[in-house]
């Protein structure tokens, strides 16, 4: 079972940093590779950029909440995680409704 996590390709455990322009104020987070690419992903969709999402998220995040926790870099994790979860019960959906056969679509949009 473990062979499935631990042949993941290193790159993808791999931080990188990226320096974020929020309202004028430049912030760095730091994020493995992985959650880089998550966030990508979920940017797109939206027709952003990943900086343009996380500002986006920011932003929300304080209009909800009146501030932004003091780990901004673990609040884009648990994004991505959250998506990812959404995405994967989506597909568990579209499966059912594709007659149970086991296949697995995952529509976008």
């Amino acid at each position: 079972m473990c062979r499935v996590y631990i042949n993941a390709d290193p790159i993808l455990y791999e931080s990188r940093t990226r320096s974020l322009r929020i309202h004028g104020v430049i912030t760095t987070v730091r994020l493995e590779n992985l959650f880089w690419d998550v966030l990508q992903e979920i940017a797109g969709r939206e027709n952003l950029t990943t900086s343009q999402f996380a500002v986006k998220l920011y932003d929300e995040l304080i209009a909800l909440r009146g501030e932004v926790p003091t780990n901004f870099a673990s609040f884009l994790r648990v994004c991505c995680l959250r998506y990812l979860s959404m995405r994967e019960g989506k597909q568990a959906v579209d499966s059912e409704a594709a007659g149970g056969a086991g296949l697995r679509v995952l529509k976008a949009g």
